[in-house]
C-alpha cells in the first residue's frame, strides 16, 4: 500500500491508495489496517450493492466518518464541506473497482454516490448507526453545486424527499461536528 493521500481538498477528506494482488486465480487486495492513517476507527461495517444509474445521498453526518471502497463497479462520490468556515467549492471523486482506492469522508463533509454500473461498496464508520446523525440534503440542490455527470439517476423515496441545503444548514449547526 502506498501512502495516504491527503487530496487538495477540504482537511480529513483522504484517498487512500490500494494494492491489488494479482494472479492467474484472481486477486488479493488489503483494505484496511489500523496502523493506516485513514482518520477513522471502524465499529461497523457494511457492504452494499447498487444498480447503474442509482444516486445514494447526499448525505452528512456530524458525528461519524466513513472510509469507503468499491468491491466492485464504478462510481462518482459527490461532496461538499458543509463545516463552520468551510469555503472550498464542491467536487466529485472517481472510484472504481479495477484501480483500488479507499476514500475518508469526516463529518461535516456532504456526500453521495452515483454509481456508473452495478456496484458493490463497501464502508465502515467511526460510530455505530444512529439516525439522528443521519442528515441530507437534495443533491441536486443548486446550492449545493455538486458537479455531477449528465445522465438520468435513481433516488430513493428518502433520499428524493430531503430539504433544501439552506433548510438543511441549521440542523447541522445544532450541533458542532465532531
Amino acid at each position: 500500500m502506498s501512502a495516504d493521500v491527503d487530496l487538495p481538498y477540504p482537511p480529513g477528506v483522504r484517498l487512500t491508495p490500494l494494492q491489488a494482488h494479482l494472479d492467474d486465480r484472481g486477486s488479493f487486495t488489503e483494505v484496511f489496517r489500523k496502523a493506516w492513517p485513514t482518520g477513522v476507527d471502524p465499529v461497523q461495517w457494511n457492504v452494499v450493492s447498487s444498480q447503474r444509474g442509482v444516486l445514494r445521498g447526499v448525505h452528512v453526518h456530524r458525528h461519524h466518518a466513513d472510509f469507503l471502497l468499491l468491491v466492485t463497479g464504478a462510481a462518482t462520490i459527490g461532496m461538499r464541506d458543509l463545516r463552520p468556515g468551510a469555503e472550498s467549492p464542491a467536487f466529485t471523486v472517481e472510484l472504481a473497482a479495477d484501480q483500488p482506492r479507499a476514500l475518508t469522508i469526516p463529518p461535516g463533509v456532504a456526500h453521495g454516490f452515483l454509481f456508473r454500473e452495478p456496484s458493490v461498496h463497501l464502508y465502515s464508520t467511526s460510530e455505530y448507526f444512529e439516525p439522528t446523525d443521519e442528515l441530507g440534503c437534495r443533491w441536486d440542490d443548486p446550492d449545493l453545486a455538486i458537479p455531477w455527470p449528465p445522465g438520468e439517476v435513481l433516488v430513493s423515496l428518502r433520499d428524493a424527499g430531503l430539504p433544501s441545503l439552506a433548510d438543511l444548514r441549521p440542523q447541522l449547526e445544532g450541533e458542532p461536528a465532531t
